[in-house]
């Protein structure tokens, strides 16, 4: 999977693997920002890199077919991608000691910062002042820690994910 065409096989993984991500997030919706996603955006980014943004924006575009293309969904067109980005900035053989630790912490500082990584779009859309961009932010924080504990406890999934992925592509 190293061209940079997309392959029949690519194509309908890539496929599955949107799905996956779309389906775990409303079968967790009754759980305060507790998802996969995260767990899913770094496990795809270790294994397929660059071409991970193929099943990222396929979930985001999923997500906005069936949410409503709304306000909330628009910092989804980034959000996801500064997960990538600091997933494609780590080495790509890092020791499994080390990796069993770096995922679930880069999954976890994404939980955490989510409600600032967002702060911007919505200061824009809705006309914030700094002050009122920082009251929103402080208002999410107890829903970001949610998110940070949550990120890490399913971090702990990416390594093994990460690792089974890797085999079942090597056959196909």
């Amino acid at each position: 999977m190293k061209n940079r065409r997309l392959n029949t096989k690519e194509i309908c993984l890539f496929g599955i693997l949107s799905a996956l991500m779309f389906i775990s997030k409303i079968v967790m919706e009754a759980l305060p920002n507790i998802h996969l996603l995260g767990m899913l955006t770094v496990t795809y980014t270790i294994v397929f890199r660059k071409k991970a943004l193929i099943p990222i924006y396929v979930y985001v575009l999923l997500n906005g077919m069936f949410a409503g293309f709304n306000a909330w969904w628009v910092p989804y067109l980034y959000i996801w991608t500064l997960l990538w980005g600091a997933t494609m900035l780590l080495p790509k053989n890092m020791p499994k000691a080390v990796a069993c630790v770096v995922y679930p912490v880069i999954c976890a500082l994404h939980g955490l910062f989510f409600g600032v990584l967002y702060a911007p779009v919505q200061a824009l859309m809705f006309d914030f002042t700094l002050e009122q961009a920082l009251a929103w932010i402080a208002a999410g924080f107890t829903f970001d820690m949610i998110h940070m504990i949550g990120n890490l406890a399913v971090g702990l999934l990416i390594y093994p994910a990460s690792e089974a992925l890797k085999r079942l592509t090597k056959s196909i």
